[in-house]
């Protein structure tokens, strides 16, 4: 049954409750907006939770807090992915967030001067729309396979939680990027592993000169260079490998291998003309971006990207956070996109119709 729409609106709908959504919120929240955070997991942090057992930050936890709180770690420690979710749910709680679990936007629309959210069960009204799903719904696997018959074990990075899920064997896992590096790296202690790359990264050490990488980041301001640059447009083109590289995880035993062409069977083969009979593949291939459930044709490209500057949307009102590149190499980052928060906080005052210290609850449902 479709929700009716006849409650009044809130000032803000913000979609997502990681870190980008919970940081904006805690602006919202000082602000006093009347507003709700929308997220599709059962609990806070459920994104985190959700990643492979050994997955740990490569920020250590003084560059990994939000705004108003830091991360609860000692310096030069790497939280893991467990210890973020734990971060996220006691910052909602601290700063008595209003956040709606189990709320998975399924449309946004814009009708009369408002718009409107709706999710499985609800439909939720605003003048302004905040989308802090990150970029990455999807996950991406190349068309490379001829197996009819599964005599392959795979999995995505995104269901891949330890080597306990991997049949005894051969494993093959495809992929540049710090997942596919740290993933491959953890499968060699038990397994003979192939690490497919198709594009090389540079590599920077997680520490140099007795300092974690992102004090040096910081320090020669590469963590503010900005796409509104010409050397930031660039930098944005290409990933980075943080801790990892090729002479690194040769160590650990894993054989590099070029870009993977084709599976047929088990056997693969790769562009250099070489060939591997594997048992599993691990696919750390990333993911693609899913915004088919934003109904405003006016801020999405011919290949359907998000267009915008800085967050900001030629739709009156509605604003992306968290993005990688949205504006700096840390906008994506947990301990970095609170610089983007606070941008797009600016963008929103004076434009917020309630003054008085007012937060969504379950009367605000619509």
């Amino acid at each position: 049954m479709t929700p009716e729409v006849e409650s009044p609106s809130l000032d803000v709908i913000v979609i997502g409750a990681s870190q980008a959504g919970l940081a904006i919120g805690y602006h919202l929240a000082r602000s006093g907006a009347n507003f709700v955070i929308l997220d599709a997991g059962s609990e806070i942090g459920h994104a985190w939770r959700s990643r492979w057992d050994s997955l740990k930050l490569f920020t250590p936890a003084q560059y990994s807090g939000l705004p108003g709180m830091g991360f609860p770690a000692p310096k030069d420690t790497y939280p893991l992915k467990d210890d973020v979710g734990s971060y996220l749910a006691s910052y909602a709680s601290r700063f008595d967030l209003p956040v709606k679990l189990n709320a998975k936007a399924t449309s946004l629309t814009h009708t009369a001067d408002k718009y409107l959210v709706r999710t499985t069960d609800d439909a939720f009204r605003a003048d302004h729309v905040v989308v802090a799903t990150g970029p990455f719904q999807t996950p991406s696997v190349p068309p490379v396979v001829d197996d009819p018959d599964d005599v392959i074990f795979q999995i995505h990075s995104a269901d891949y939680r330890n080597p306990g899920q991997l049949p005894d064997g051969e494993v093959l896992v495809v992929g540049g990027g710090n997942s596919g590096f740290q993933i491959a790296e953890e499968l060699s202690s038990t397994r003979s592993v192939s690490l497919a790359v198709g594009q090389r990264f540079p590599a920077l050490p997680q520490r140099l000169l007795g300092k974690d990488l992102f004090w040096w980041l910081s320090g020669v301001g590469f963590m503010r260079l900005s796409t509104d640059s010409r050397l930031g447009r660039k930098a944005a083109k290409r990933d980075v490998l943080i801790g990892s590289s090729p002479k690194k995880i040769r160590r650990s035993g894993v054989v590099l291998r070029s870009r993977l062409t084709k599976v047929v069977g088990r056997r693969a083969s790769f562009d250099d003309g070489s060939e591997r009979d594997v048992d599993a593949i691990v696919w750390a291939t990333g993911y693609r971006s899913d915004f088919s459930w934003i109904e405003i044709p006016a801020v999405k490209g011919p290949d359907g990207a998000i267009v915008h500057s800085q967050g900001v949307t030629s739709a009156q009102g509605l604003y992306f956070l968290g993005l990688p590149w949205q504006h700096t190499r840390g906008s994506a980052l947990i301990g970095f996109v609170k610089q983007d928060a606070a941008f797009i906080a600016q963008q929103l005052e004076g434009r917020l119709k309630h003054p008085a210290t007012l937060v969504a609850s379950d009367t605000d449902r619509i």
